[in-house]
């Protein structure tokens, strides 16, 4: 087998120059992407081939507080095994990241990194929903990709205009796309994205036609593909974990499993841009400190007044901010409970 060029997944620059600062002990060592997430067990590329690898168990598996753990579109040095498992030793730092509050353990799950577009994804049916998508655009600001709404099915929709009217009021210079994967329309405008050696995550719920949609951009059925029902427009999981596709062309996508619920971490510069325009009103109230309840010269409660803000979105800004701020208190929770213990262990 022919060896791989690592630049077409996405090797640029970025990384190449990390491998600089790096020191001694990893010199042996050589740069590979992960491809696919099983629990612990990780598939990669390096310019050999595909394989599968492990952690350094030295590294990954002991009491320091900031261990980076592998995700689905990290690059990691490792050292190659030609006869069976590499080990992974080192995560690169990431350009682009999307995480979540897992919200079991209450802390950070990272659920892919290193992409360049965020393709949110919502079907024209019961799926739709305009709260979930504020909260998908949050996290797409936050996470360093460009955001892109996709519209699916809709072959199924009589008024398309309708949905695109309102998510053009809360996605301002987002480019928003209609597309039927069943008829092919809109799958040319989605085409403009997908770049050789450029990667796409895709954000959506379950039975929004994830699946449908990759198997039409790539012209060849490559992603199984589940039936929802119809009487509540939702499915099964087609995705069950994480994996980053090659397409013909050289561009990626990284598919997750279906997300209903996507509980926020860490998106402080996320609702800024998301929600800028009420971050603008913010910074035109009279005092500082406006809490935006009976201050005089509150340009926020005046737009709520008016109707130029819908109450809706205000109610849903305000609780993804609350979101924001506990997964901050737990974060912090979490790090004075291991630095005590490192002082006990040590004393």
């Amino acid at each position: 087998m022919d060896n791989i060029n690592i630049e077409c997944y996405g090797y640029t620059e970025f990384y190449k120059k990390q491998i600089e600062g790096f020191t001694i002990e990893y010199k042996d060592l050589i740069p590979a992407r992960i491809i696919e997430v099983h629990r612990n067990q990780y598939t990669i590329v390096t310019k050999f081939k595909e394989s599968s690898a492990k952690l350094k168990g030295s590294l990954f598996y002991n009491d320091e507080q900031n261990i980076i753990y592998p995700a689905i579109g990290d690059f990691v040095l490792v050292k190659y095994n030609d006869q069976g498992e590499s080990i992974i030793y080192k995560v690169f730092e990431r350009k682009s990241k999307f995480s979540r509050m897992d919200s079991f353990y209450e802390k950070e799950q990272v659920v892919a990194t290193n992409f360049d577009y965020v393709f949110i994804i919502t079907s024209l049916n019961n799926d739709f929903n305009v709260k979930r998508i504020e909260r998908y655009i949050t996290v797409s600001f936050e996470s360093g990709g460009m955001p892109i709404i996709i519209l699916t099915k809709s072959d199924l929709c009589s008024n398309c205009s309708y949905y695109k009217t309102l998510l053009e009021k809360i996605a301002i210079g987002i480019p928003i796309l209609t597309v039927s994967s069943i008829t092919g329309d809109g799958i040319c405008e989605i085409q403009n994205y997908i770049k050789p050696s450029e990667t796409i995550v895709f954000l959506g719920s379950s039975g929004v036609g994830k699946s449908s949609l990759v198997n039409a951009i790539a012209g060849e059925e490559i992603m199984k593909v589940n039936h929802i029902r119809e009487d509540d427009s939702k499915g099964r999981h087609t995705t069950t974990h994480r994996q980053l596709i090659m397409l013909k062309n050289g561009a990626m996508i990284i598919d997750t499993p279906g997300m209903r619920e996507l509980a926020m971490w860490d998106v402080s510069d996320g609702l800024n841009s998301a929600f800028d325009d009420i971050k603008e009103l913010e910074s035109e109230c009279k005092f500082s400190n406006c809490t935006h309840k009976s201050e005089p010269g509150c340009k926020v409660k005046s737009a709520l007044e008016s109707g130029d803000l819908s109450i809706k979105r205000w109610e849903n800004y305000m609780k993804l901010k609350k979101e924001d701020k506990f997964s901050k208190w737990k974060e912090s929770i979490k790090n004075r409970s291991k630095s005590k213990k490192r002082y006990k262990e040590h004393r």
